[in-house]
C-alpha cells in the first residue's frame, strides 16, 4: 500500500517563518518556527539530493522563509546549505549549542533544530556560510599539510634506519641533505647476487 503524500497548508495563507537545521552525516533534522518563536513543525530527512529537495519543500510549505539557520555549513551541513541557497533562501551559519544550554534543555535532533532556528531569530547567528572557493582552498591546504606531515615522518624513519645501518652505509649517506638523500635512496636496488648483504645504490 502506497503511503499518502503529506498535505501542507495553502501557500496563500502562509506566514513568515524561520527555519533551523541540525546536521549529521546521514540525516538532517529540520524545524520551523514563527517570527515570534512559536514551534510550527519539524521532520527528519536523509542527506541525499532527494532528501535535500524534500527538506526545502518542507520549509517552504510551512511559510514564507525569512532565514534558515544551519549547523556546520562547511561540514555536515554543506549539502543542505547549498540546496537552501539554490532555493533562494537566506542561509545563516549556526553554532552548536554550548554545554550549558544542552544541560538545561536536553539533547535531541529536534531540540537542536529548533535551537538553530531561534538562534537566527534572536540575532545570535548573523554570519553567512563560508564561500565555496574558501572551502576549496581549505581542502588544498589540508591535503598539503597531510603530505608535509607524511614526508616528515618518512624522513625521520630513514634517519633512524641509517643510525642502525652498517658503518659503510651510514658513511655513504651521512653528508647528504634530506632532498639529496631521498633522491639517492629512490634509486636504490637490491643486490640480486647476494640477498644477505645490504642494498646497494647506483650513484
Amino acid at each position: 500500500m502506497t503511503a499518502a503524500a503529506p498535505t501542507y497548508p495553502d501557500h496563500e495563507a502562509l506566514e513568515e517563518v524561520v527555519g533551523g537545521i541540525d546536521t549529521h552525516a546521514d540525516t538532517i533534522h529540520v524545524a520551523v518556527v514563527t517570527v515570534v518563536g512559536r514551534d510550527v513543525a519539524d521532520e527528519e530527512f536523509l542527506t541525499t539530493l532527494a532528501g535535500y529537495r524534500a527538506a526545502t519543500d518542507f520549509l517552504q510549505a510551512h511559510g514564507v522563509i525569512a532565514r534558515v539557520g544551519i549547523e556546520g555549513t562547511s561540514s555536515y551541513g554543506a549539502g543542505i546549505a547549498r540546496a537552501c541557497a539554490a532555493a533562494g533562501m537566506d542561509v545563516r551559519e549556526v553554532l552548536r549549542p554550548d554545554k550549558t544550554v544542552r544541560r538545561k534543555q536536553g539533547k535531541s535532533d529536534p531540540i537542536d533544530a529548533y535551537h538553530a532556528a531561534r538562534a537566527v531569530l534572536s540575532g545570535r547567528s548573523t554570519s553567512a556560510p563560508k564561500d565555496e572557493k574558501i572551502l576549496g582552498l581549505r581542502a588544498l591546504h589540508t591535503a598539503r599539510r597531510s603530505a608535509v606531515k607524511a614526508r616528515t615522518a618518512t624522513i625521520h624513519q630513514i634517519q633512524q634506519l641509517l643510525i642502525t645501518a652498517p658503518d659503510g652505509i651510514r658513511e655513504k649517506y651521512r653528508d647528504l641533505n634530506n632532498a639529496r638523500l631521498v633522491e639517492t635512496l629512490a634509486r636504490c636496488r637490491p643486490n640480486r647476487d647476494d640477498w644477505s648483504v645490504a642494498p646497494c645504490c647506483e650513484r
